[in-house]
């Protein structure tokens, strides 16, 4: 890989992190209007998978989407205009943090339904396999949404009909308020490929590297009719469940040591800096670029107007 592949994954890692920041900010400042789920200490998932993907690929997100929607290639100002309710927003100011969606770029939306992405990610792939083209489709949902009904179905027809759709299981041991090991009566949600006769792959989902090579490697399967593919990312979320969350189902302390030992720009950092694969400077020089964007993002969602009262019924389905 050339300098600029390396580059690009911190780029991508930084822009989540430092955009969640700050909506984390505003939210707490009861600016944002909404509940805003941060994906603070999982950005490798989103940029390694992604990495992989061309804008004519798809994704479908989750409730906690704005690191798949950014790795994606969707625009922060536009993002930050949608989180603030502003009319230049993705979805002009009427969806908020957990329905943005950007086609022009193959993401689908986030999903505000736990479990909600599986059967149109798959859709999409069955439309592709239907068109004739090499297209993939990817769904992320987390370790409790693995639990719902639509995981097996849609897992299940994907296997039966052969479709190009990846299932990117962002386990960060958290469902909401409950910790995985209550729920879940497996230890490694991967298994479950087992019963749907496709691969079932366990990934270090806070090293993008790795991330970037399994991912690269189901993804290529399924652009080759190869069928689907089952890749759990073992994580953690650092944050609470929404921003606001008292969090009284752990300590700080805990959170504080695994943060400490998993972060994933932490890490990665140390990996280019020992391999000698970027150096300090043009690493600094990626933060000051990025955070610049992100001022740029908010001071453009702060003087974008509110939508109209006359809008209220525009963009609507009517059935």
């Amino acid at each position: 890989m050339d300098k600029q592949f390396y580059s690009d994954l911190y780029r991508t890692m930084y822009r989540i992190r430092t955009f969640e920041k700050k909506i984390e900010e505003f939210s707490m400042k009861g600016e944002i209007p909404g509940f805003v789920h941060l994906y603070i200490g999982e950005e490798a998932i989103a940029t390694g998978v992604c990495a992989n993907l061309t804008h004519k690929d798809y994704i479908q997100s989750t409730h906690r989407g704005h690191g798949h929607t950014i790795a994606k290639g969707a625009r922060t100002d536009r993002m930050m205009a949608e989180l603030f309710g502003k009319s230049t927003g993705y979805c002009k100011g009427k969806g908020g943090s957990m329905h943005i969606a950007d086609f022009s770029v193959g993401m689908l939306g986030a999903n505000g339904i736990v479990g909600g992405g599986y059967t149109l990610a798959t859709g999409a792939a069955l439309a592709e396999k239907i068109k004739k083209t090499d297209n993939v489709s990817v769904v992320f949902f987390g370790d409790g949404a693995s639990n719902r009904g639509t995981f097996h179905e849609a897992l299940n027809m994907a296997s039966a009909w052969n479709l190009p759709v990846v299932f990117v299981c962002e386990n960060n041991e958290w469902a909401s308020t409950t910790p995985y090991e209550t729920t879940t009566a497996i230890k490694d949600i991967s298994v479950r490929a087992k019963g749907y006769d496709v691969p079932g792959v366990i990934v270090d989902g806070n090293n993008v590297l790795e991330v970037y090579e399994v991912a690269a490697q189901a993804i290529e399967r399924a652009r080759k009719g190869l069928g689907p593919s089952l890749l759990e990312m073992k994580t953690y979320r650092i944050k609470g469940h929404y921003v606001g969350d008292p969090e009284m189902y752990r300590t700080a302390q805990e959170v504080h040591k695994r943060f400490e030992a998993s972060d994933p720009i932490k890490r990665y950092e140390a990996q280019v800096l020992e391999g000698r694969l970027l150096t300090r400077k043009e690493i600094d020089q990626i933060i000051q670029e990025v955070d610049e964007e992100i001022e740029a993002a908010v001071k453009f969602a702060l003087e974008s107007p509110f939508p109209d009262e006359s809008a209220l019924y525009e963009d609507l389905y009517v059935d």
